[in-house]
């Protein structure tokens, strides 16, 4: 079953990683269907703390939980100021799960990096926001992370939402990692229209000769016609399992 929102169990590095929950308990639904025993997680990683990534957490205990420390501000749409945030606090679930917070980066083997907060340094991405805090001042997500996997074939990245940008997270990937061939990119990419943002991300991906794009979630039709018109992407459907 699938709803609005993003989770994966990434298998790599002798470790067996949960990126991001969903909205809901419908994760853990979806993994009994799959025959994938839960209890043998190794790490939870939080991409931002937006609902429709974190509140499948409420339905966890004992695991560990690394995510950037903004993850649990209260956050809003700035045109009808309905709530966005994770739907429990942070000493909430504490109670659950071993919270570890790092907004650098943060290795957890040797060949997986949780990125931390990602720098702002291209001029086409993150130039506004739709979102603020609770006291109304602009809400950039500035604790977007994303998760980077060195392969033999280069660093293959897992975004959340891309708020940050897919090319401020590839680079930080890049400067974490010490590797310089980007062999593949999945997550959200929130890019939502043809315009020069996503332009210069096709060139980017294009001139780096990345070879798996898998742009899901919140990344909507027109921007994804572009990608297939690129890359002759597949879309990833919920229940998908892709082997590298």
């Amino acid at each position: 079953m699938a709803e609005h929102g993003l989770s994966y169990l990434i298998e790599y590095d002798g470790k067996i990683i949960l990126f991001d929950t969903g909205q809901s308990d419908m994760f853990l639904n979806n993994a009994r269907t799959l025959h994938i025993k839960m209890d043998h997680i190794d790490w939870i990683i939080l991409s931002h703390g937006h609902f429709d990534h974190g509140n499948g957490l409420g339905f966890l205990s004992g695991f560990n939980l690394l995510c950037h420390p903004g993850c649990f501000e209260k956050r809003y749409r700035k045109t009808d100021h309905t709530y966005i945030g994770l739907k429990e606090t942070r000493d909430e679930i504490s109670l659950n799960l071993n919270v570890i917070t790092s907004a650098g980066p943060y290795q957890i083997t040797e060949k997986i990096w949780f990125l931390g907060e990602i720098p702002r340094l291209t001029d086409f991405e993150s130039q506004r926001t739709a979102f603020v805090f609770e006291d109304g001042t602009p809400d950039d997500v500035q604790d977007d992370s994303a998760l980077a996997m060195v392969l033999p074939e280069g660093v293959f990245v897992i975004t959340g939402c891309g708020h940050a940008g897919i090319v401020n997270t590839l680079e930080q990937a890049r400067r974490v990692t010490g590797c310089s061939t980007i062999y593949g990119i999945i997550g959200g990419f929130h890019l939502k229209e043809r315009n020069l943002q996503m332009e210069e991300t096709v060139r980017y991906l294009q001139a780096n000769k990345v070879q798996h794009v898998f742009p899901s979630h919140c990344t909507e039709l027109p921007a994804l016609s572009v990608f297939y018109d690129h890359f002759k992407i597949k879309p990833v459907k919920t229940g998908d399992i892709l082997n590298f």
